[in-house]
C-alpha cells in the first residue's frame, strides 16, 4: 500500500484546454494514468504513465506497444462493455489507495460522456477520497460536508445540488454569501457566485452539492 497522501491522475480523451496550467499543478509523485486515447495528452506534456489502460481503441498502436516494451502495465478491456474506460479508470486508481484523485480532461466533448463523468463522483468508495475533475481552467467536485476552495477574487464558484435539495448550504468569503440556505435541482441560486479572496469556503448539512470552481474567468 502505497502513503495516504498519494495522488492519482487520470487523463482521459476528452478535451485539455490548458495543459500547461495542468502541468503546473501536477508533481513528480503523482501516479499518471493514461486513459485510452488519453495517453496523448500525457505524450504531449513529455511525461510517462504509470498505466495505461482502456479498450484502446482511441490511443495510438505504436505509442502503446513502444510504452508497453518499456515496461508500462497495459490493460486491455473490450470495445463492447458494461463501463466507460473512465470508471475502469477510477477502479484502478483506487488500488493505490489514493487520498486524491484527479480526472483530467474528462469535461467538454460529448454531453452523455461529461454528465456521466460527473455521476462517477458520487460512487460510494470516492466518499473519503477527494475526487475532481480537472483540466486546468476549472475543476469539479462534490460538496457532501465541507470543503475549502483556492484561488484568485474574481473566479467564478458555482455550486448546483446534484441529487436533491441539498440544506444548511453555508460560503465565506463569496460574494453572494448564503447562511444555513437550502439550494434545490430546479433552481439556479448558487449559479455564477465568486471568490472575494484567495480562499474561501463552503459547507452543507446534509446532501451533494456540485462545486464546479472555474479558475480563469471573473464575472
Amino acid at each position: 500500500m502505497l502513503k495516504d497522501n498519494t495522488r492519482v491522475v487520470l487523463f482521459a480523451n476528452g478535451d485539455l484546454p490548458a495543459p500547461e496550467k495542468l502541468r503546473t499543478l501536477l508533481q513528480p509523485t503523482d501516479i499518471l494514468i493514461a486513459v485510452d486515447g488519453g495517453l496523448r495528452h500525457i505524450l504531449t506534456l513529455g511525461l510517462t504513465p504509470n498505466l495505461i489502460l482502456g479498450d484502446l481503441d482511441s490511443a495510438n498502436p505504436e505509442d502503446v506497444q513502444r510504452l508497453k516494451a518499456q515496461g508500462v502495465p497495459v490493460r486491455r478491456y473490450p470495445v463492447e462493455k458494461n463501463e466507460t474506460d473512465i470508471e475502469l479508470a477510477l477502479q484502478a486508481a483506487l488500488e493505490y489507495h489514493p487520498q486524491v484523485i484527479w480526472i483530467a480532461a474528462a469535461l467538454g466533448g460529448r454531453l452523455d460522456q461529461t454528465l456521466g463523468n460527473i455521476f462517477l463522483l458520487t460512487r460510494p468508495e470516492l466518499e473519503d477520497v477527494d475526487t475532481r475533475l480537472m483540466d486546468g481552467e476549472q475543476e469539479v467536485f462534490l460538496i457532501r460536508d465541507q470543503a475549502p476552495l483556492s484561488g484568485e477574487p474574481g473566479q467564478i464558484v458555482s455550486l448546483l445540488p446534484l441529487t436533491g435539495p441539498v440544506t444548511g448550504v453555508t460560503t465565506s468569503q463569496l460574494a453572494f454569501p448564503l447562511n444555513h440556505e437550502t439550494l434545490f435541482p430546479d433552481h439556479t441560486r448558487g449559479i455564477s457566485n465568486r471568490m472575494m479572496s484567495t480562499t474561501a469556503a463552503v459547507s452543507i448539512d446534509d446532501g451533494i452539492l456540485l462545486c464546479n470552481h472555474t479558475f480563469n474567468e471573473t464575472l
